[in-house]
């Protein structure tokens, strides 16, 4: 069954927009586990716009599950991660302009730095993921560089519309099974919600999906743990026997 990583990122989006103390991230995610999330994801952003350095200690001494931490190759948050050690970093791109990540990481272009964080991070214990687009030639650099797993940013098919929604989920499948073949761990996330999951299940190889607008959305209306449960089911409907590709 592929493992859902809720993101709660925007919870904390809500608390600082007043500063205070509540909505609490570590309230959300124990509701998130009891929903059955397989995991927590957050967003440790240079800019410290939602998820600040206490969420991420506090996270860590009470996630139940797996604690991913995203993080930019920053050195300052490479001395966090290590002091917390979540169970798994995910490294992306991150611009201050932007509202939420764009796209993946370009390893290609960044491939010094991606190395020594991903050399930093793996001698501390903690397992690393590229979150990088849907290319082949970007999964095998990951693969070069001994990252254990590869994200693929899904974005790209979530906002396609008409013919393209095919040849989106054609690169996702492609990149999947290349990643997959090479022992890479295959993830997917970003932009993913009730209605589009479904297409990203059934292919083959993957693993993980990291999903947090729609359900912290939905949460609003039904609460956390209906809206993570809601979301393990559209997961399930769509999902079908399938093992690693040989």
């Amino acid at each position: 069954m592929i493992r859902l990583g809720v993101n709660i990122d925007h919870v904390a989006t809500v608390r600082q927009a007043r500063r205070g103390a509540e909505p609490d991230p570590v309230a959300a995610a124990v509701l998130a586990e009891l929903g059955g999330a397989d995991g927590i994801t957050i967003h440790l952003r240079e800019d410290r716009r939602h998820i600040q350095d206490r969420d991420l200690v506090a996270l860590r001494q009470t996630v139940h599950t797996r604690l991913n931490l995203e993080m930019a190759c920053s050195d300052a948050i490479v001395a966090l991660a290590m002091q917390a050690k979540p169970d798994e970093a995910t490294l992306v791109p991150e611009k201050r302009q932007e509202l939420t990540t764009e796209g993946g990481l370009d390893v290609a272009a960044n491939l010094d730095a991606v190395r020594k964080t991903t050399d930093a991070l793996k001698a501390g214990g903690i397992l690393v993921s590229l979150f990088i687009d849907a290319d082949i030639e970007q999964v095998d650099l990951a693969k070069s560089i001994g990252a254990d797993a590869v994200e693929f940013h899904t974005g790209t098919y979530a906002d396609a519309r008409g013919a393209k929604v095919a040849d989106e989920l054609a690169k996702l499948h492609t990149a999947a099974v290349h990643a997959a073949r090479a022992g890479l761990h295959v993830h997917m996330g970003h932009g993913l919600d009730y209605r589009n999951v479904g297409p990203i299940v059934r292919i083959p190889g993957v693993e993980e999906l990291n999903i947090g607008f729609s359900i912290v959305s939905r949460a609003l209306m039904v609460g956390m743990e209906r809206a993570v449960r809601d979301m393990k089911c559209a997961m399930t409907e769509h999902y079908p026997n399938k093992t690693r590709p040989q």
